[in-house]
């Protein structure tokens, strides 16, 4: 999502609006004509990720930032259903001519923060390190003595940010390790891999743009669907086979959470399992 937002830094913000929806409001803060005060004249110096949500970086110094949640998409191009559409900020000059925020559910949000505000919502301890820079020690010295499921103690966005529910899933496969294995349980060796595989699956995420799963509620920037589900090696492939080693995928519910694994590649109990590569389907 944040890649796809790249072309739009550099340029001004000529207005903000809330649109008309007849669907269940999202949060917009502040209300919308300070929210259009704070913004109008400022140019977007930078695009970042913080955990799951989108950070637009502004010339005063103060960041929009989008949380799309489950059903949001930010857009650089028409809408799948014009109906959803919640906010659109024009900008000057070129295309794209403005950028949108679309929300079936209307469970995501855009809200603006000056700097003190934003480090007292996301810094420490309310947003652990980002996913792609957190390392092996940092994951055990956060969760190693915890007795929580491995994989329920990842969608932890204090501990770190940046990991759902599908991806979580995805880089315990390629870790070989099992879901449920508490965390106080894991060997160096298994923090290592599983922080190895954490960067190894959400780059190849990031690389095909996200996944587009079956009810095409995500798409990408350019409202195109992604194709990393084309990817996947466990999730949504129940009773299909491992694609390394042909055993069927078996899904668990965990904190009321859809997971899906290997038995053979991902051993329960103090059985020890061989490293396995997936970068490649092989």
């Amino acid at each position: 999502m944040r890649r796809g937002l790249l072309p739009i830094v550099g340029r001004q913000v000529t207005d903000a609006q809330k649109l008309p929806c007849p669907r269940k409001p999202i949060r917009i803060a502040p209300r919308i004509d300070h929210f259009r005060r704070r913004v109008v004249g400022q140019t977007i110096e930078a695009v970042d990720r913080v955990g799951k949500r989108v950070a637009v970086v502004l010339s005063s110094g103060e960041r929009m930032v989008i949380e799309p949640r489950m059903t949001g998409l930010v857009l650089l191009a028409d809408p799948p259903d014009p109906l959803y559409l919640r906010m659109r900020l024009d900008l000057s000059g070129g295309k794209p001519g403005a950028f949108y925020y679309w929300d079936r559910r209307g469970l995501g949000s855009v809200r603006l923060f000056s700097n003190q505000q934003f480090e007292a919502e996301f810094g420490p301890p309310k947003l652990g390190p980002d996913a792609l820079v957190i390392t092996a020690d940092d994951y055990r010295s956060r969760l190693g003595r915890s007795k929580r499921a491995i994989k329920v103690a990842l969608l932890d966005q204090s501990v770190v940010a940046g990991i759902g529910n599908l991806y979580a899933a995805e880089l315990l496969h390629v870790a070989a390790i099992h879901p449920a294995k508490r965390c106080d349980r894991l060997t160096r060796a298994q923090w290592q891999r599983l922080s190895e595989a954490a960067t190894t699956v959400l780059e190849e995420a990031i690389h095909y743009e996200g996944s587009t799963l079956g009810d095409g509620t995500y798409r990408n920037a350019l409202n195109q669907n992604g194709s990393y589900q084309n990817m996947h090696r466990v999730y949504g492939r129940a009773g299909e086979p491992c694609p390394r080693c042909g055993m069927a995928i078996v899904r668990i519910v965990q904190a009321q959470r859809s997971t899906f694994f290997c038995r053979q590649c991902q051993p329960s109990g103090r059985t020890t399992a061989r490293r396995m590569n997936f970068t490649n389907h092989d």
